[in-house]
């Protein structure tokens, strides 16, 4: 990955774990509520990780590579169901553990389609 692209990634993986932050922080006490705007931001993210490396993803392939990266979901779940519902504390947990999911999904998406470039 060059410095270009990696300044690029950089920008989109940060804008949409913050964005999916924002949507983590504001559904928390409704469980699976933000699941379906998650997923848009994420599909979003990963097709402009595509274009960073001139890869043209179809919104199906965007959401089968979040899919095969987000085994961690399982814990945001959890989390979700423990202490989501809990004013203040769950909009904190869910908020932090959505842009941290963003984050390492986006990262390892864009590894992955600059290591098939190679």
């Amino acid at each position: 990955m060059t410095d270009k692209q990696k300044k690029k990634c950089h920008g989109i993986i940060h804008g949409a774990s913050a964005a999916a932050a924002g949507i983590g922080a504001g559904l928390a006490q409704l469980p699976g509520s933000d699941s379906v705007a998650l997923v848009s931001i994420q599909t979003a993210m990963v097709i402009g990780l595509g274009k960073v490396f001139g890869v043209e993803l179809t919104e199906s392939a965007a959401k089968a590579a979040i899919a095969t990266a987000t085994a961690t979901l399982v814990g945001r779940g959890v989390s979700q169901f423990l202490v989501g519902w809990i004013p203040s504390i769950g909009n904190a947990i869910n908020a932090t553990t959505a842009a941290g999911i963003t984050e390492a999904v986006g990262w390892i998406i864009a590894g992955d389609i600059d290591k098939e470039q190679a």
